[in-house]
C-alpha cells in the first residue's frame, strides 16, 4: 500500500472578508477566533473536524472502477447504519472483483455525537484512495478501511504503524508511561468491547488506551494491541510525550492528556481539558478583540475606492443591496419577527433558524437567521445571496431581500403558509391533504423548477441539497424549491465542479459521495429519491428499520420493480386517486433518475417531458440504483453475492437524523 499523508486538517479558507460593511468584517473576524478556538479543543470538545492520523491506499487499482465504485458505496453505506447504531459496522457487497469489503469503527471514549462526526469525516476523505483495490484511514477516534479482499480477521499487517508527536516528554515519563502501555495492552483483549484506559500518577501524569477492532476475537486482539504497543515503546518513547500504535486491528495511544472519556464523564471529557480549551479560547478571542480594533482604524483611513478590492465579489453584493429594495434594518426584521420568538419559528436548517415575521406594511414574510460561527457559515450567506437574486421562476422561493448590518445577517424570502414537503408527506394524518392531483403537481414543479437552474437561468446552478424539507408550499400545495445555501454555479465550458461532500446522506449520488465531482446528474439523483418518497409516502433514510423485509427504500422498489408488483408500494392514501398507468408512470420516472450510472439519468427538461407526456410506452428501462445492497439488521442473506457482516448489537441507534455534511477542502 501507500502512504499518503493528508493535507492539513484546519478548516480551508474559502472566503476572504469584504472590506465593505464594517460589521460584516467584525462578524467574520470574530468567527475567525471560534474557528481557531474550536481547533484547539481538537476532536475532544466534538467542535472541530477530527484529526487525520494517517491514510493508506492501495499500491493496485481495480480492473473496474465504475462497478468497484457502485460496490464502495453500498459498503460504506451499510457500515454508516450500523456505526449510527452501535459505534461499528462491518459489511461486504458486490461479487467477483467487484466486491468490497469495510469495516469502521469508533473507540469507545468518544461520545455518540462525536463518532457520527469522525465516521463522516472519514467517509469523505477516504474515497480519495480510489480507483486503489483498498485503503484505510485512522482518524483521531475512529477507524475505516475497504479492500477487495476480506481483511475484517487481520490484526496486523505491513502497513502497521507508529505515530509520534514532536514534544519532547519530562524527564521519568517514558518508565511510568510503558508500564501504563503493557497493563491496558494486557488487560484490553478481556474488557468490555475489547477496550481499556487508564492513568499513572506520574510527573506529568500519563494516559493511555488500547481498542481492537470488534471483528476480531481475543487472540487476534491479544497479538495486535502487543504488536502495536512494541511499536510505540520503541519508535516513540522516551523522547515523545505522546504516541500512537495504529495496526490493522486495533489502537494503542499513550499521552500526556487525558484523551480518553473517564468512566463517569457524561459531558464528553475532564474538568482539566475543559480549562485548557476555555483557556485557549480565551486568548485567542482577547487577541480576536484587539484584531479587531486594528482592522476598524484600518478601515476608517481607507478610502473607498480601496473597498472594490475584495476577492469574491461579496463586498460588492453588500454595497448593492444596502442601496437596494432587498435592504432591511435589523431591528425592522427582530421586531417583525417578535425578537425571533419560538413561537414565529418555522423550522431549523443546517444554516440557520427560520421564523415567520409581518412586515410594517403588513407583507408576511420568512426570515431565515445565520449565525456566522464559523467563515465557512458565512459564505453561504453571501452564497445564497448571490444565487437567489439572480433567479426568478414560479417554483424557486423569491428572495424579498436581506439585512447585513446587525449583529447576524438575515434573508428575508416570501412567505409559504404550508411550511414544507415533508411536514405533510411523512405525518400520517397531514399527508390526508396531499391527494394524487397535489402530489403529481409537486413533482412536476420541482421537475420544472429544477430544469430552470439547470438549463435557463441566466448562471448555471446546482442545488446540492434537494429534498422533502427544502420543497416549500403555498396556499394550493404548489412547490417552490428553497435553501440554495450549498447551490453552486459554473460556466457553460465546464464540465464539473470539484468540491466538497456537502448535502444530505440519502439523497446525495454515488457519483459525488466517492469523487466530490459535481454536476447537475447530482440533483437529478436527488429528485428520483424525492419522487419516489413522494409515490411511495416513505422516508428513504429510514426505510431500512420501518420495512418488514429489512430492504432500504430503494432495494424495496427495485425488488417491487423486477417483480412487476410496484402499485404494492404505493401509498396507500393515493388508492383509487390515479389510474395505475399514472402511477406507474411517476415510479418509472423516479427510477430513471435514481440510476447508479449519472451518464444515464435524464437531464430536467426530458424529465419534465416525460411527466407532461402521454406517451408512456417511449420510457426507457431503468437500470439498477444505488444503495439495494443496503439491509436492515434482520435481513436474509440472498443470493445475490452480496454479504453482511454486521454488528449483532441490540443497543438503540444514537439519532435517527439524517445526517447533513458539509465539508470544505481545496482540490
Amino acid at each position: 500500500m501507500q502512504r499518503r499523508r493528508p493535507p492539513g486538517t484546519g478548516r480551508a479558507q474559502h472566503l476572504s472578508p469584504p472590506p465593505c460593511a464594517a460589521a460584516v468584517v467584525l462578524l467574520l473576524l470574530a468567527a475567525a477566533a471560534v474557528s481557531a478556538a474550536d481547533d484547539a479543543a481538537d476532536a475532544g470538545a466534538g467542535a472541530g473536524a477530527p484529526v487525520i492520523l494517517d491514510t493508506v491506499c492501495a499500491a493496485t487499482q481495480t480492473p473496474d472502477p465504475e462497478a468497484f465504485d457502485v460496490s464502495f458505496v453500498n459498503t460504506l453505506e451499510i457500515i454508516y447504519q450500523n456505526v449510527t447504531r452501535s459505534g461499528y459496522g462491518a459489511a461486504a457487497t458486490g461479487s467477483g472483483n467487484n466486491t468490497v469489503f469495510g469495516l469502521g469503527q469508533c473507540l469507545a471514549y468518544l461520545s455518540p455525537t462525536d463518532c457520527q462526526l469522525c465516521y463522516a469525516q472519514s467517509r469523505v476523505k477516504l474515497p480519495h484512495c480510489l480507483p486503489s483495490d483498498g485503503g484505510r484511514i485512522f482518524l483521531d477516534g475512529c477507524f475505516l478501511r475497504y479492500g477487495a479482499a476480506n481483511f475484517t480477521a487481520a490484526a496486523t499487517d505491513a502497513d502497521d504503524t507508529a505515530l509520534c508527536s514532536n514534544a519532547t516528554a519530562a524527564p521519568g515519563f517514558a518508565a511510568a508511561a510503558a508500564e501504563l502501555l503493557l497493563n491496558v495492552t494486557a488487560a484490553a483483549p478481556g474488557a468490555r468491547d475489547y477496550y481499556f484506559a487508564a492513568s499513572a500518577a506520574s510527573q506529568p501524569p500519563a494516559y493511555a488506551a488500547a481498542q481492537c477492532w470488534l471483528s476480531l476475537n481475543a487472540s487476534a486482539c491479544a497479538a495486535c494491541v502487543e504488536s502495536a504497543r512494541d511499536r510505540v515503546v520503541s519508535q516513540c518513547l522516551p523522547r515523545a510525550d505522546e504516541g500512537y500504535g495504529l495496526n490493522a486491528g486495533c489502537v494503542v495511544r499513550y499521552s500526556t492528556r487525558p484523551f480518553y472519556l473517564p468512566a463517569n464523564a457524561t459531558g464528553g471529557g475532564s474538568s482539566s481539558r475543559r480549562i485548557v480549551i476555555i483557556v485557549v479560547a480565551s486568548v485567542l478571542s482577547a487577541a480576536a478583540v484587539i484584531g479587531i480594533a486594528f482592522v476598524w482604524t484600518k478601515m476608517r483611513s481607507r478610502s473607498r475606492d480601496d473597498l472594490h478590492d475584495d476577492m469574491d465579489g461579496s463586498g460588492e453584493i453588500i454595497r448593492a443591496i444596502s442601496a437596494s429594495h432587498l435592504s432591511f434594518k435589523y431591528e425592522q426584521l427582530r421586531e417583525a419577527t417578535d425578537e425571533f420568538n419560538q413561537i414565529n419559528k418555522l423550522g431549523q436548517g443546517g444554516y440557520g433558524s427560520v421564523y415567520k415575521g409581518v412586515l410594517a406594511d403588513g407583507r408576511e414574510v420568512a426570515v431565515k437567521r445565520l449565525f456566522f460561527n464559523t467563515r465557512q457559515w458565512a459564505e453561504q450567506f453571501f452564497n445564497e445571496v448571490r444565487l437567489v437574486s439572480q433567479v426568478q421562476h414560479k417554483n424557486l422561493v423569491k428572495l424579498v431581500g436581506c439585512s447585513v448590518e446587525g449583529p447576524e445577517s438575515l434573508l428575508v424570502y416570501e412567505y409559504l403558509c404550508n411550511t414544507s414537503l415533508d411536514h405533510y408527506l411523512f405525518d400520517a394524518f397531514k399527508k390526508n391533504a396531499l391527494d394524487w392531483e397535489r402530489r403529481f403537481e409537486i413533482v412536476l414543479g420541482t421537475a420544472e423548477g429544477l430544469s430552470y437552474l439547470h438549463n435557463a437561468s441566466e448562471v448555471r446552478i446546482i442545488h446540492r441539497d434537494i429534498k422533502a424539507s427544502n420543497i416549500l408550499l403555498d396556499e394550493r400545495f404548489r412547490p417552490k424549491i428553497a435553501d440554495f445555501g450549498l447551490a453552486r454555479n459554473f460556466m457553460e465550458d465546464q464540465s464539473h465542479l470539484s468540491t466538497g461532500l456537502a448535502g444530505t446522506f440519502g439523497y446525495m449520488a454515488p457519483e459525488y459521495i466517492v469523487h466530490g465531482q459535481l454536476t447537475e446528474k447530482a440533483d437529478i439523483y436527488s429528485y428520483g429519491v424525492l419522487v419516489l418518497e413522494i409515490i411511495t409516502g416513505r422516508k428513504n433514510y429510514n426505510s431500512v428499520a420501518s420495512s418488514a423485509e429489512g430492504l432500504s427504500l430503494m432495494a424495496l422498489i427495485w425488488k417491487h420493480y423486477n417483480e412487476g408488483t410496484l402499485m404494492e408500494l404505493l401509498d396507500p392514501n393515493l388508492q383509487d386517486q390515479c389510474s395505475e398507468e399514472e402511477a406507474l408512470q411517476v415510479f418509472h420516472v423516479g427510477l430513471l433518475c435514481a440510476q447508479a450510472s449519472p451518464n444515464l439519468r435524464p437531464p430536467m427538461w426530458k424529465v419534465v417531458e416525460m411527466l407532461s407526456s402521454r406517451d408512456k410506452a417511449a420510457l426507457p428501462r431503468p437500470t439498477q440504483p444505488p444503495f439495494i445492497d443496503v439491509k436492515g439488521s434482520n435481513a436474509k442473506s440472498d443470493s445475490s453475492g452480496s454479504a453482511s457482516l454486521m454488528s449483532n448489537s441490540d443497543k438503540p441507534p444514537f439519532s435517527l437524523n439524517q445526517l447533513s455534511v458539509s465539508a470544505v477542502q481545496a482540490r
